[in-house]
């Protein structure tokens, strides 16, 4: 995914103010993952989201552009077929080899369907471990059957 010029002004401001996604969520009253897929252009806020965002990382100066950045329709998904950055391949792989057993674990408790990624919900923990941290990923998704006609 190629970064927008947008997000690294929006991420240089963050880094600047000492905020983290989890900060900007709060005030925002949004979750951490959706206020990081905002500034990657992946979500589109509100005006008065926008609003807050662009006054809680003292931008009020650039105010046009960066709310029309945060207001617009976004393109989702945009990159490479295959991503070439590590963590984001090792999900990649994840869903290599674990995506069909996933899918038939789906398809025995509910059905056949899919797991919704618009009624959708991504939240990442730390879990503390003595043999090192762990990245805990829960995703939500409502599930949506085919339809049979």
């Amino acid at each position: 995914m190629e970064i927008s010029e947008y997000t690294e002004f929006l991420l240089e401001a963050k880094e600047e103010k000492g905020l983290t996604f989890e900060d900007l969520g709060r005030k925002v009253g949004r979750s951490e993952m959706w206020i990081a897929a905002l500034v990657f252009g992946q979500a589109q806020a509100s005006a008065e989201e926008a609003e807050t965002i662009i006054s809680e990382l003292g931008l009020e100066e650039d105010k046009e552009a960066i709310e029309y950045f945060l207001t617009s329709f976004p393109s989702k998904g945009l990159g490479p077929v295959v991503p070439t950055d590590p963590l984001i391949y090792r999900l990649y792989e994840i869903m290599q080899v674990y995506g069909f057993p996933f899918k038939a674990i789906i398809h025995e408790k509910f059905g056949d369907g899919i797991m919704s990624a618009i009624d959708f919900t991504f939240d990442v923990e730390k879990e503390k471990d003595p043999a090192g941290d762990r990245v805990k990923v829960v995703m939500s998704g409502k599930f949506l059957p085919y339809k049979v006609w």
